[in-house]
């Protein structure tokens, strides 16, 4: 056991005129299974690069073992799957690599094929066994789920579990409250530490929030009434000193060194409770430094003329020799919210594809209504760049609720300035998703649309969907987002 300790971090991209991080410190052990959290764009994995001594930064980083990441670049991924293993460690013993392929169901035969052949699911597994066959390192998993269905990601979860000595990146509840000790979270003003999994972590980030609501209230209270009683203590004071120059209602002359006396004391007296109310006021600034937004989102479905949508009946679907699919049978009726499941590979993807127009190779029977709309969210954000404005343009959307839409998905207003190329994974999706919510549309289509996006953006999705009822049909495989969203399941 030993410690990583970081102090004083500041941190800023070149040409940059935003820290991602400053005056960062906190320390972790090297035991841990340390789940990693915070919302897009917090720095995650820039993070991730700084304790790999990737880029220059002010303050410290002291650890006394070395870091791995993952995921590994593979630079030939037509070598048999073995060779790759043997680049990333060359002094790997056999019986170990077998050890760690069975606790993750890898059969051995897949080291005898080119990497490129095996499903991600595959890739991803295998290239987890030859991390956690480097010796003397802590290591950094940078979203390992990513593609990965449920059932995959629950073999995964059991894997790290037995496992120690990770930063985990990941934004699956279920698959974090899996596998992990304690919590890393990058909040909107520090970096975080605590024990537990992440539902311990929720439980206690939603009683601070509320105990720092419960203050923010209080003392809002507390500056209103110390600026009225301000206000008027100004008002008798401004008063009391007009009538200097005025006399008694006996006639009599005003003693204007007692009202001068007078006036100032209840000038100082103003003083005080204004300094008072500045001193509230710069006490409410430490508040509410850590609540995240997350606002409402809105969705408004144009009404269908009929209660069916689309309709597949013993459809099957090739890519050249291929079947992905076979014997597939859906109906997507008006309200409801469709899960559609199954193993990497299964062709879910490609029943989305299908149904959205493009031309597909399929038997059976495929049935769309007439003049139905339908907006579409894909897994590749490779296509995004240019600024947020002329996207909105082209896609003929408001760029006003556009923009709204991702204020409140945590976009600062300096996001808006910048190229989307220069985007994390998470904000690319969530410019897909507010798009998608900002067209008029009878049904929506979401293939994967989780990947990448933060926990409390997760969070106000699932409302926005349980709120509003639209009508989707989605492939995700964050379990906790499909029990609580999906009304019916097709299994593939």
């Amino acid at each position: 056991m030993s410690l990583i300790k970081v102090s004083n971090l500041t941190f800023a991209y070149d040409g940059s005129y935003d820290n991602i991080f400053e005056n960062v410190s906190f320390q972790i052990n090297t035991d841990w299974k340390l789940g990693f959290t915070g919302r897009n764009g917090r720095g995650k994995t820039t993070l991730l690069n700084l304790l790999l001594g990737k880029y220059d930064y002010k303050g410290s980083i002291s650890a006394s073992v070395s870091f791995e990441y993952f995921p590994f670049h593979i630079a030939r991924k037509d070598f048999n799957t073995l060779d790759v293993v043997q680049d990333i460690v060359p002094d790997y013993q056999h019986w170990q690599l077998m050890r760690e392929l069975s606790l993750l169901k890898v059969s051995e035969d897949v080291l005898d094929r080119p990497f490129d052949s095996l499903s991600s699911g595959e890739q991803t597994k295998v290239l987890l066994a030859a991390l956690f066959l480097k010796e003397n390192s802590f290591l950094l998993i940078d979203e390992p789920t990513n593609h990965l269905d449920i059932h995959a990601r629950k073999l995964v979860g059991d894997y790290l579990n037995t496992k120690s000595g990770f930063i985990l990146i990941s934004h699956d509840r279920a698959f974090l409250d899996n596998c992990v000790d304690h919590i890393l979270s990058i909040n909107k003003t520090n970096i975080e530490v605590q024990k537990g999994n992440f539902s311990n972590w929720w439980e206690n980030k939603q009683r601070q929030d509320h105990f720092e609501l419960a203050e923010n209230e209080k003392l809002r209270k507390d500056i209103k009434r110390l600026s009225d009683a301000a206000k008027r203590t100004g008002n008798w004071s401004h008063e009391v000193e007009k009538t200097k120059n005025g006399t008694r209602n006996s006639g009599s002359k005003v003693d204007k060194g007692y009202v001068g006396h007078k006036a100032a004391k209840m000038m100082k007296r103003s003083k005080s409770i204004e300094q008072r109310q500045h001193s509230a006021i710069e006490e409410k600034s430490q508040l509410l430094k850590n609540i995240e937004n997350s606002d409402s989102l809105k969705i408004s479905q144009l009404a269908y003329h009929k209660n069916e949508m689309v309709e597949l009946e013993h459809v099957s679907i090739r890519y050249g020799d291929k079947t992905v699919c076979s014997d597939v049978n859906l109906t997507v009726q008006r309200g409801e919210r469709i899960l559609i499941a199954g193993p990497n590979g299964s062709g879910k993807s490609s029943i989305l594809k299908l149904i959205c127009g493009e031309e597909t190779d399929y038997t059976g029977t495929f049935r769309k209504g007439s003049q139905l709309k339908i907006s579409y969210v894909s897994q590749d954000t490779s296509q995004l760049q240019g600024n947020l404005s002329d996207y909105a343009s082209h896609n003929e959307i408001d760029e006003s609720l556009f923009k709204a839409i991702l204020r409140k998905l945590d976009f600062s207003r300096l996001q808006f300035e910048k190229d989307m190329s220069s985007f994390s994974g998470g904000q690319k999706k969530k410019v897909l998703i507010a798009k998608s919510l900002c067209e008029n549309v009878h049904l929506h289509i979401w293939d994967e649309p989780l990947n990448f996006i933060d926990v409390i953006s997760r969070m106000q999705i699932e409302e926005l969907l349980l709120e509003h009822s639209p009508t989707i049909l989605f492939v995700e495989h964050d379990s906790e987002f499909c029990n609580n969203i999906a009304t019916k399941v097709v299994e593939l």
